[in-house]
């Protein structure tokens, strides 16, 4: 039983084929031009393969609602040539098989909640900071969701007092996205965060920001991991921050071990690392062929 799983990202796709038991056979890498030059690689790596359904986890925005005539399309993305592209069924109908959709980080959470970092858990919440800032969440054993998928990396931060810069966001500016993301770092210092890591003014910015949106994540949402990933994760040293600055942050009100004592076991580095997107979008692949399943037997 195998299936194919897409883990669609503003650089490069990762595509592979896996079970669901998040065991993967092969992958391989595609840069993310334009659909025309994309998509017919992805194509090309499936067809070799007998594949019960596959999996999507996508950059967005996307329109994750099943009864939406767009549904699967990628929507109000900036990348050009991928604004309003019709993902879900131009893989569908290229390989005739059940798929899943969803976003990028929505599977990474899937991911890391079967088996990852928050393994054993009904809920966690996982961020990534590169590119841009994005979230995903499970609550109740289930991929948060409603009207649309979450958009935390959108939200309102307080600018620090020190910081001049005025926003990478081009919808938003000073968002979180753009006080925080890779290129938000990289216009503030001049440099890549990957040459920056010796610098502690930049990483203790950084970390003012990110606690702030998890404190605001940890009042909404209460997960009970939270799971940090994403090229910004790599820095070691930004936990720590991250997690003195969100009990500042929350100040005593929510009163338990995992955001005092144990704060270090409660935000986390992926348990998957780089794999937990991949290996989410095998999972979507396995829904989607269980539930394809259930409608021939009804």
């Amino acid at each position: 039983m195998l299936y194919g799983a897409i883990e669609a990202g503003g650089t490069k796709f990762v595509c592979a084929v896996g079970d669901e038991k998040g065991n993967v056979v092969k992958r391989i890498q595609i840069p993310t031009t334009v659909p025309e030059e994309t998509i017919p690689e992805v194509v090309r790596f499936f067809s070799e393969y007998e594949l019960l359904a596959i999996g999507i986890g996508s950059f967005g925005p996307v329109n994750i609602d099943p009864a939406s005539p767009a549904y699967g399309n990628i929507t109000t993305t900036p990348k050009p040539g991928w604004r309003n592209f019709p993902f879900l069924q131009t893989i569908k109908n290229e390989c005739n098989v059940p798929v899943g959709f969803h976003t990028d980080v929505n599977a990474a959470a899937l991911g890391e909640a079967r088996f990852g970092a928050a393994a054993g858990l009904d809920s966690c919440l996982y961020i990534t900071v590169g590119t841009g800032i994005g979230a995903g969440a499970v609550v109740g054993g289930r991929l948060l969701e409603g009207l649309s998928h979450p958009e935390m990396g959108h939200i309102l931060v307080r600018k620090h007092p020190e910081d001049s810069y005025e926003g990478k966001c081009p919808y938003h500016r000073d968002c979180l996205e753009g006080l925080a993301s890779g290129p938000a770092i990289e216009g503030r210092w001049g440099k890549p965060a990957a040459q920056l890591a010796d610098r502690q003014e930049v990483w203790e910015l950084e970390a003012y920001y990110l606690a702030q949106a998890i404190a605001q994540y940890i009042l909404i949402l209460s997960p009970k991991k939270i799971i940090l990933g994403g090229g910004v994760s790599k820095q070691q040293s930004v936990f720590q921050m991250i997690g003195n600055q969100v009990k500042e942050a929350l100040n005593g009100y929510v009163s338990l071990p995992e955001l005092e004592s144990e704060i270090s076991d409660y935000i986390v580095k992926p348990g998957l690392g780089d794999d937990a997107g991949i290996i989410g979008s095998l999972l979507l692949a396995d829904l989607a062929y269980q539930n394809e399943v259930k409608m021939r037997l009804t």
